[in-house]
């Protein structure tokens, strides 16, 4: 949950340290693809964070993807 805390916080640091995505600034804006992405990075690391740290993982996929692999 930290790294996801960290990714959503400290998006400049990644940019300056690690460049832009290609992919993202075509995207998912013009300037601002690439700040996007490492947000919404962050917080689907937190959400499966939340999701780990109360045992909801089972829940979530149950109801998602689990009445296609039931038969």
């Amino acid at each position: 949950m930290a790294v996801g805390f960290a990714m959503v916080i400290k998006t400049e640091w990644l940019i300056q340290n690690f460049g832009t995505n290609d992919w993202a600034e075509t995207h998912l804006g013009t300037e601002g693809g690439s700040r996007l992405m490492y947000k919404l990075m962050g917080l689907a690391g937190i959400f499966i964070a939340f999701l780990l740290i109360f045992n909801m993982e089972d829940g979530l996929m149950q109801a998602t993807v689990g009445r296609l692999i039931i038969k």
